[in-house]
């Protein structure tokens, strides 16, 4: 379900007060966590944390490198961490697991319904693993073997 909000601040006022208050939540971990060099707003009608042109212009889709999203959707809130989708997947699984607390975890998403339903700690070490530098790092290498360049 994507919001036609422009802002963050719009994005968060359009929610139904439970929603609110667990998206805000979430997004005060995520901002603790996020190394210096990535921004926040709004992409593909999320909250969006990504690298910006400025910094990486030379994206696929001609669009800010995505690194994480925060949405709202129908029947959960879903949150998306490219870092866990480059290469952490096991890594993440294990340690959410440790944690006692069920995951919820599709192809592409997190999804939860309430805040206290996630480890809310080890999203955090997702959102630190890379560094905006190492991130664009691993985007190249990512471009290169899908185009079958060797590196």
């Amino acid at each position: 379900m994507q919001s036609k909000a422009e802002t963050v601040e719009e994005y968060l006022a359009s929610l139904p007060p439970d929603r609110r208050e667990a998206v805000s939540a979430l997004r005060a971990v995520i901002l603790a966590y996020l190394p210096k060099g990535y921004k926040e707003g709004m992409q593909y009608g999320m909250i969006g944390y990504y690298i910006p042109l400025e910094t990486f212009p030379n994206t696929y889709n001609k669009q800010p490198l995505a690194y994480a999203a925060l949405a709202s959707q129908k029947n959960y809130i879903a949150l998306y961490l490219m870092s866990v989708y480059s290469g952490n997947e096991a890594w993440f699984r294990d340690a959410y697991q440790k944690t006692g607390k069920k995951l919820d975890m599709g192809k592409s998403c997190i999804r939860f319904k309430h805040i206290d339903d996630l480890a809310l700690d080890v999203i955090g070490d997702a959102v630190a693993l890379y560094t905006p530098e190492a991130f664009i790092a691993a985007y190249k290498h990512s471009r290169d073997r899908s185009s079958g360049v060797v590196s």
